[in-house]
């Protein structure tokens, strides 16, 4: 399945900074730690030479894909007439019958590592919740079957909005 090609404008300057993180400090050290461990004669059996010739592999890897990746995406800013509706971007906070409450934002698909309260706006929850409002119910099919949730609270960061305007 093809990724959703938006991002919030705090998700772009996250990838952003990665990439300048590995361009302009990682990748440097990394060539200088593999200049020292091949001056040092015999790689075949130099850990340092091996492992850090292999991190520059990975840092290349990951700088071509960041590169190709932040091309193709489209910033997603906050919109006023988003207000009230479930779309990208949005804090929703939702329960099922018995209860049980999930607060989480929809973002893009680059966004959602390393937080628990992110979901991809390519989840099956997220597609079911698009343009509802409040007190409206989800239907999400799940490989168990179907759940319904309510919407109990639909929230923006409305930063993103101020930010793009400086720009």
């Amino acid at each position: 399945m093809k990724k959703t090609d938006l991002i919030t404008r705090a998700g772009f300057a996250k990838l952003q900074a990665e990439l300048d993180h590995l361009w302009r400090e990682e990748r440097p050290e990394t060539t200088k730690k593999v200049a020292w461990a091949a001056s040092l004669g015999d790689r075949s059996e130099n850990a340092d030479y091996q492992y850090n010739k292999k991190r520059l592999r990975e840092i290349d890897r990951r700088v071509r894909y960041l590169r190709k990746r932040l091309e193709s995406l489209k910033i997603v800013d906050y919109n006023p007439q988003q207000d009230g509706k479930v779309f990208f971007g949005a804090w929703v906070e939702i329960e099922d019958e018995a209860g049980d409450t999930l607060t989480f934002r929809i973002v893009g698909p680059d966004e959602i590592y390393g937080r628990k309260d992110y979901i991809s706006i390519d989840a099956p929850m997220a597609r079911a919740l698009l343009k509802k409002e409040v007190d409206d119910e989800a239907v999400v099919r799940t490989p168990t079957g179907e759940k319904v949730w309510l919407i109990n609270q639909i929230t923006y960061e409305k930063t993103d909005i101020n930010q793009s305007n400086k720009t």
